[in-house]
């Protein structure tokens, strides 16, 4: 199964799904998603960015 990813934005949930299907919903290469989930990109982010948290499954 693929991993899932929860986007946000200012700390309101947006959207849950794989990173394949976020990119198509955003319009943005999949790549982008992985780079939503950078602690380095959180911290450059004033609140206004979509910012990507992946669920584990277990």
């Amino acid at each position: 199964m693929a991993a899932e990813y929860a986007v946000y934005k200012g700390g309101k949930f947006i959207d849950l799904g794989t990173a394949d299907y976020l990119a198509n919903k955003f319009g943005v290469p999949r790549k982008t998603i992985w780079y939503w989930t950078a602690p380095a990109y959180w911290r450059k982010n004033k609140g206004n960015s979509l910012i990507a948290i992946r669920i584990e499954d277990d």
